[in-house]
């Protein structure tokens, strides 16, 4: 399927995706701050118990912790960027005009 512009009938359509990108950073951004304080708060709590890894173990936890959550996070802000590039922004740019609009449902 061919997008053609609405106003000018062109085919040069760009794809803007700005909810995509900025829910990937947000959700990247947030998860690895959760990820990384919940792995520090368990390796701590391990510690306390009398865990075997000591600070280094937190450390690596910590950082684990944070790369796990960044890409979980990353994952579902992409996913809810989506959405709203979808259904709220308008997501299509004409090269040739710089008209903007968004698909209509069928």
């Amino acid at each position: 399927m061919s997008l053609t512009c609405p106003q000018c009938n062109s085919e040069r359509i760009h794809v803007r995706n700005y909810g995509k990108r900025a829910g990937g950073v947000i959700g990247t951004i947030a998860g690895s701050a959760a990820g990384a304080t919940g792995a520090a708060t368990g390796a701590e709590t391990g510690a306390v118990v009398g865990a075997v890894a000591g600070p280094a173990g937190s450390l690596a936890g910590a950082i684990i912790g944070a790369i796990v959550g960044g890409t979980a996070g990353c994952v579902a802000g992409i996913a809810l960027g989506e959405m709203i590039d979808e259904n709220v922004l308008d997501n299509y740019q004409c090269r040739d005009c710089l008209y903007v609009f968004r698909l209509l449902p069928r």
